[in-house]
């Protein structure tokens, strides 16, 4: 399974995301099956890694950040299973840019998948960006994205058990 994670500059959210989850492919012995990138939807970032404070409040959880920013691609739609948005301009820049209609329907907020699963985010669904804000918002960040990737992980592998079962 492919996943894509996507905010706007690829500096903050989505290599967090990707970091996060990451760890949770890892820890559920998955790695082998899932691959794992992010970008931004903007270009202003390319080529930068990630923003060293989000890399220090996710070291100090033992997740570890890395990469270099890009940019979405069209290339992306038909290279992953899902793309998922940090926040929803990101979720409309996105459906917009997708070349047809199977290529949107890979397109979800990434806090669709917020654990537990059914349960109501009480400030919405988008992840906030945490880069003109202090410390905390990055702590806050990681808070959400934890529980997202916990539940998109269920859905990874209720999605690879299908997959194995029809082989």
């Amino acid at each position: 399974m492919r996943l894509l994670f996507v905010c706007l500059g690829n500096i903050c959210r989505s290599p967090s995301a990707e970091a996060v989850m990451r760890k949770a492919v890892w820890d559920a012995g998955l790695a082998e099956h899932v691959t794992l990138d992010s970008a931004g939807t903007g270009s202003w970032h390319v080529g930068h890694p990630p923003d060293s404070r989000a890399r220090e409040a996710a070291l100090a959880r033992g997740i570890d950040v890395d990469g270099i920013a890009r940019q979405v691609s069209v290339e992306d739609f038909q290279a992953f299973d899902l793309i998922l948005a940090m926040d929803a301009s990101n979720l409309d820049a996105l459906k917009r840019m997708a070349p047809d209609d199977a290529a949107r329907a890979k397109v979800h907020l990434l806090r669709e998948f917020e654990h537990p699963v059914g349960a109501p985010a009480v400030d919405g669904l988008d992840v906030p960006d945490p880069y003109y804000g202090g410390p905390g918002g990055f702590d806050r960040v990681l808070d959400l994205l934890e529980a997202s990737c916990a539940g998109l992980l269920e859905e990874v592998q209720r999605t690879l058990t299908a997959g194995q079962s029809t082989a």
